[in-house]
């Protein structure tokens, strides 16, 4: 497990990970060789997948997010893992989770507009084998969102 150096060079990581060892090393009062050492420590473990930006979604015409819950037709020849698998391979589709409670599956979508994204749901979402009902719910206004 993460001791507490750990968590807190991995929080410095997601808050910033381009920031260099050293800047961690003085914002978190942790030696830069151990910083370093501990960076790569977690990688190895896959505590760390990967780095990646949080793009501007509004300047690349994305500025629209919905998220679109489906059931899966059991009736279907397609398996759940199947659908949700197809569904991640839609561009606009950002996220991709199964679910417990009412619903089987839901995605986090981003378009231009809210008709883009209905657009999506109607020509493409619900024309995939094995899903069998959908509710898109519109973004208002993000306040957290993390990567």
């Amino acid at each position: 497990m993460l001791d507490d150096k750990d968590r807190r060079i991995l929080e410095a990581l997601r808050e910033d990970a381009q920031e260099t060892t050293k800047a961690i090393a003085e914002t978190t009062g942790i030696p830069r060789t151990t910083v370093h050492d501990r960076i790569t420590r977690m990688e190895d473990r896959g505590i760390v997948r990967q780095y990646t930006v949080i793009p501007d979604y509004e300047a690349l015409g994305e500025a629209t997010t919905a998220f679109v819950f489906l059931t899966y037709d059991a009736r279907s020849s397609v398996s759940q893992e199947d659908v949700a698998a197809e569904l991640g391979d839609i561009d606009a589709v950002y996220e991709v989770h199964m679910i417990s409670g009412d619903w089987d599956i839901i995605a986090k979508v981003r378009g231009e507009s809210l008709e883009q994204i209905g657009d999506l749901v109607i020509d493409r979402v619900r024309d995939l084998g094995g899903v069998g009902q959908t509710q898109t719910s519109a973004v208002f206004r993000t306040w957290k969102e993390e990567v």
